[in-house]
């Protein structure tokens, strides 16, 4: 009996540059002894209900499109409860969680990896209940992962959230927050913050890959606090660029549980879609939540599928 694969691709991602490789992606998979099911999404919360509807049936489940599209499926795997492997080739604009996993942005080679990977358990984040699986930020350049246009963010790629940003720095405005966590309690004005599990943050800001573990049950949390003059604001450049994180104008530890106390005025963005801001938020990091297929070591692993 063939082993049973839920192919979910959304074909507006990016450039749309994965779409011409979709016939060659499935001859591959089928090469493998795969039976495909293909499905193109058409609108938001497509890839989570396909998959809630079908994961459970399916022995791997493969996301083909951007990160949002990346964080449906982790949410429609996590509704119905499915333990399937999950695979993801990364088309998107930007693709922040592909990075820190080390996916390899050609198509076709991102699909071979998958066929000849091994799984590894990932954390999850809960934003009061709303799923993410790399970021949940506010303030300065987030809006941008959600304001941008698609067509601009076909057009231009990441290019896009770049200018976006730059758009922003003159309406920039800082947020009072408190962040309460079991080790330690931390408030002040702040122009950003992220609360991550990815070593790159909206492809504009970077942690190293040295702190970031993205399965030891915690998140880092990063705190850009509010420039009064042009030294702090010097200072912000300086420690963001040599990933000084011990800064004066940064905040940063890890924490596997926050309480945020903050202005109900004030948006989120998970993933790089949009979320209503609160009062009072709780973010979770679920430890071990879901199971995603790498291959850091393809010359490794080239003659032996792993995924049964």
């Amino acid at each position: 009996m063939k082993k049973r694969l839920l192919l979910v691709m959304n074909p507006m991602s990016g450039l749309k540059r994965a779409n011409r490789f979709l016939t060659d992606i499935l001859i591959l998979f089928c090469s493998y002894g795969w039976d495909c099911r293909t499905y193109l999404t058409g609108g938001k919360g497509d890839g989570r209900k396909k998959v809630t509807e079908c994961a459970a049936e399916c022995d791997l489940v493969v996301c083909i499109g951007g990160d949002g599209t990346f964080n449906e499926c982790v949410d429609g795997l996590l509704a119905c409860g499915a333990n399937t492997p999950l695979g993801y080739i990364p088309a998107g604009s930007t693709n922040d969680f592909a990075t820190s996993l080390k996916l390899s942005k050609n198509i076709m080679k991102a699909a071979r990896d998958i066929m000849e990977g091994s799984v590894r358990n990932l954390d999850v984040g809960s934003f009061d209940g709303r799923h993410f699986t790399y970021v949940a930020s506010f303030g300065a350049f987030t809006k941008a992962s959600y304001a941008t246009p698609q067509n601009v963010k076909n057009s231009l790629g990441h290019l896009a959230y770049v200018l976006e940003g730059i758009n922003d720095i003159s309406a920039i405005r800082p947020w009072h927050l408190r962040f309460e966590t079991p080790e330690k309690t931390v408030e002040g004005d702040y122009i950003f913050g992220a609360v991550s599990n990815s070593t790159s943050v909206a492809g504009l800001l970077t942690i190293s890959p040295k702190i970031v573990d993205m399965n030891d049950g915690r998140f880092e949390l990063l705190l850009i606090r509010h420039p009064t003059n042009i030294v702090d604001l010097s200072e912000i450049i300086r420690a963001l660029s040599s990933s000084d994180y011990s800064s004066y104008m940064l905040d940063f530890f890890s924490a596997s549980e926050i309480r945020v106390s903050a202005s109900e005025n004030m948006d989120w963005t998970l993933d790089g879609e949009w979320q209503k801001g609160a009062s009072s938020v709780k973010i979770e990091n679920i430890h071990n939540a879901i199971r995603v297929v790498t291959n850091p070591n393809p010359q490794q692993t080239a003659q032996r599928p792993a995924i049964r």
